[in-house]
């Protein structure tokens, strides 16, 4: 049975606080060789790697692949699919779109004027995983609020199947986002081609999306070229639950997010001892290996799990905010009066009747969201990722005169003459 932790046990709580992006030395290196193959082979390298990793046939005319019309597209899945995927569409599009900002301007009283322009990427890739597990929905949660930012050109770029085709789903989900070009190509390779360019796929300015460590490390390794939504490492949820909370909902939200990856941490928090012994017993019964990815799941309860008692709401609230999860549940009687005592999460969902799953595909949220600790300084994924802001000034004639001594002022005492100079020049012209 799971071991029931106290808050204040550092040496036992480590690994729940480990934090950071650090791949292997082997995946650096090879993710180093595969990025400076692409720059340099373009194309060329991307169907070698393609072949090698995906599709074995794949060739340059292969890569990018043609969306279908709509009515062909909604063929492809099932009906009650593409339903559900269209509710979350409209709800990711409803959430994202209240997060729009326009442009700020102000005139002070002698005229000056500042304000902050906001303009999109003009270029997106969007980073969906589609090999032994696709998944449409990240279709959604990246290229939706791109499209709401006003990105001209969205890129989807996602492995193709061992037969070469691309997963039905997410050829619809690409469709109905209004994705505007596809290529079938995954891993590392193809966020350097990306990043970089090829004869085939223009570079774009940011990628976004979750993917493996692979994926996560080329991101990393190609950010300053371009930018990038973040790090996202393995799955992490934080269940905060009290003597009200039913053990089948605070074990039921801890296995779901074990069986997204062996690596995935899973926690829960108490004041109540009483309930951290009800979910051990049910994590280590057959309720937990009711998922249909059980070895998965049992591999995480071994060695990535964690019951933690706190003795008070401070160590309660300390176990969250060293912790920072990307998910944040809270099954307890009254959760208002501790969400604004909360500073550092990815996302924090209320309730005994909103399960983490509900954010991963139709509450309209982001499902892309910090990991590994990056709650405390990183964001999920919004509409402001989607584009930048420029400040802009015009100074009146009265400002620059009012100013230019001390302008001058400041700029030499940095050793800038040049600069001093600038502003001294423009006071005489007045």
């Amino acid at each position: 049975m799971i071991a029931i932790l106290d808050a204040h046990d550092e040496d036992a709580l480590r690994g729940l606080y480990a934090g950071g992006w650090d791949a292997p030395a082997e995946v650096t290196s090879t993710v180093a060789a595969i990025l400076r193959d692409v720059r340099e082979r373009g194309d060329e390298a991307l169907v070698s790697y393609t072949r090698r990793f995906d599709y074995p046939d794949a060739t340059v005319e292969s890569i990018r692949r043609e969306l279908p019309a709509p009515e062909e597209a909604e063929r492809l899945v099932p009906a009650h699919i593409a339903a559900g995927l269209r509710l979350a569409r409209a709800r990711v599009s409803a959430f994202h779109e209240r997060q729009l900002i326009g442009d700020s301007d102000h005139r002070d009283a002698d005229g000056t004027r500042s304000a902050l322009l906001v303009r999109p990427f003009g270029a997106v890739g969007a980073y969906v995983p589609g090999g032994t597990a696709p998944l449409p929905s990240s279709v959604i949660m990246a290229v939706v609020p791109a499209k709401i930012a006003g990105v001209a050109r969205v890129v989807v770029a996602t492995p193709p199947q061992r037969d070469g085709t691309i997963d039905p789903a997410i050829l619809f989900a690409c469709v109905l986002c209004g994705a505007d070009e596809l290529y079938a190509a995954g891993g590392a390779q193809a966020i350097a081609a990306l990043a970089y360019g090829t004869d085939r796929l223009r570079r774009v300015d940011k990628i976004v999306g979750p993917g493996n460590v692979w994926v996560t490390e080329a991101k990393r390794q190609v950010f300053g070229t371009c930018g990038i939504d973040g790090l996202a490492g393995p799955s992490e949820v934080l269940v905060v639950a009290d003597a009200a909370s039913r053990p089948e909902f605070v074990a039921g939200e801890m296995i779901a997010q074990a069986e997204h990856d062996p690596l995935a941490r899973v926690a829960a928090v108490s004041m109540d001892r009483g309930i951290l012994e009800r979910v051990a017993a049910l994590l280590d019964g057959p309720f937990a290996r009711a998922s249909g990815r059980h070895e998965i799941v049992e591999r995480v309860l071994a060695s990535r799990a964690f019951l933690v008692h706190a003795r008070d709401r401070a160590a309660l609230l300390e176990v969250i905010d060293r912790f920072a999860p990307e998910h944040l549940s809270l099954e307890i009687e009254d959760p208002w009066t501790l969400v604004p005592l909360i500073a550092r999460a990815g996302a924090i969902f209320v309730g005994d009747d909103t399960p983490v799953a509900a954010g991963d595909y139709i509450a309209g949220s982001n499902h892309v969201l910090p990991t590994s600790g990056a709650a405390r300084f990183s964001s999920g994924l919004r509409t402001a990722d989607f584009y930048r802001t420029m400040s802009l000034i015009e100074n009146s004639p009265a400002r620059m005169r009012a100013d230019a001594a001390t302008l001058a002022a400041l700029a030499e005492f940095e050793g800038l003459p040049a600069h001093a100079r600038t502003a001294r020049m423009r006071a005489e012209q007045t």
